[in-house]
């Protein structure tokens, strides 16, 4: 028997072949979909505050009220969201050029140091993660 024919019949490995064929691919989607978790977990934290700053200044009477009102919202609440840190948000409060009863709280962060950009995994979206919640003055 030549030896082409004896290594043909020896199935002896195939599944620790097999594993080291499927496994990185196994493992690229694993921390893909982990990474991507992450990410989504810390873009609707950012959406939440985002949402709870313009709650907060919808009391103020002008722009430059409106905008400190947020910015004390942001610097004197509490952030109990997982991989946020304070100290990488930027709030921006403007008026609505088009409709002057409404304003736009716009939250931008800087998610560079979250652990998903050092996982080993397909494309992931933009570091910086940029958010923001419309508020209409005087109600209807």
């Amino acid at each position: 028997m030549s030896l082409i024919s004896r290594l043909r019949k020896n199935i002896e490995g195939a599944a620790a072949l097999e594993f080291a064929i499927v496994a990185p691919l196994f493992f690229l989607t694993i921390f893909t979909m982990i990474g991507y978790g992450i990410y989504l977990s810390a873009s609707h934290a950012i959406q939440q505050i985002a949402a709870d700053a313009a709650r907060t200044a919808v009391a103020g009477l002008s722009e430059t009220e409106r905008k400190s009102l947020a910015n004390t919202f942001i610097q004197s609440t509490t952030l109990d969201y997982a991989f946020i840190s304070r100290d990488k948000l930027t709030v921006d409060v403007e008026d609505d050029v088009s409709n002057l009863n409404q304003f736009t709280v716009t939250i931008a962060y800087d998610s560079s140091e979250l652990p998903i950009w050092k996982l080993f995994s397909f494309a992931l979206p933009d570091e910086q993660i940029k958010r923001y919640a419309t508020i209409r003055l005087g109600g209807i």
